[in-house]
């Protein structure tokens, strides 16, 4: 059972707060992850907003602004004249947001385990080449990883991001961690999102196709099984820096995209 305690000591970490990021966004991360985490337990009443304020030490505006936000995603209800609640059902985000793909993917339900395959240079493809915006002559990372079900592998991710200045003229931050991140058991953009980079001006398209051999190989599949490719390229500072191709194997089960009413 979560304790009240361990509610205030999870607010009161500080807040990762990455250079031109919004003090909502932040609080938004931290009050969602909190909800999503079981910190804050279904059905329970979130502390005030003035008591939220001081806790994570910043002001009541951008508090207000993410609860807000949080309300609008289905996180929050608010009961006029008692407070903010926990919903009593999470909702499952999914291809809507900017995420990395083992997070797009999962449910409540289920936990994906990311195992990478290989991490290496190599020329660019015409794929990434016109996707992060590169010189066809140039090189990028390639980082292949398989993302696996109860040991069962469910797709494979390939990400690339540039290399040389291409990537240190962007961010030296993420040129100099590049290779800790690519040993760690999760998506580079997972490694990237957790140590504070903000990617912005996601694009995620879907195609059906057969497998084919190599495919098919690490999903353990036949090569002519109709899978789902799903493509993702971000923006750093405005700049393409992340191309990432997904191959979803067929009995995966359902990928949702919420929708919002815009009236």
């Amino acid at each position: 059972m979560t304790t009240s305690l361990d509610s205030h000591t999870f607010l009161q970490q500080q807040l990762q707060l990455a250079v031109g990021q919004p003090i909502r966004v932040a609080v938004y991360t931290r009050l969602a992850e909190g909800i999503r985490s079981g910190v804050f337990r279904l059905g329970e009443m979130l502390p005030r907003e003035i008591e939220l304020s001081a806790t994570l030490g910043v002001s009541r505006t951008p508090v207000r602004e993410a609860l807000m936000l949080l309300e609008e995603d289905g996180l929050l209800v608010t009961r006029r004249g008692v407070g903010r609640f926990v919903t009593d059902s999470i909702p499952h985000g999914g291809l809507e947001q900017l995420r990395p793909f083992e997070v797009a993917l999962a449910d409540p339900n289920m936990t994906i385990t990311v195992r990478p395959v290989r991490f290496e240079l190599e020329g660019v493809t015409d794929f990434v080449s016109s996707r992060l915006a590169l010189d066809p002559a140039a090189n990028a990372w390639i980082r292949e990883s398989i993302l696996l079900q109860d040991g069962r592998p469910v797709a494979t991710v390939q990400e690339h991001l540039p290399a040389g200045r291409y990537l240190s003229d962007v961010s030296e931050r993420i040129a100099s961690e590049l290779v800790e991140m690519a040993a760690e058991p999760r998506t580079l953009l997972a490694s990237m999102q957790a140590k504070g980079h903000v990617f912005t001006n996601g694009v995620c398209q879907i195609v059906a196709t057969e497998a084919g051999p190599t495919r098919a190989q690490l999903l353990n599949i036949d090569p002519s099984a109709a899978v789902l490719i799903l493509t993702q390229t971000a923006a750093h500072g405005g700049v393409p820096l992340y191309a990432a191709k997904c191959i979803v194997a067929p009995g995966h089960g359902s990928l949702s995209v919420m929708q919002h009413n815009p009236n």
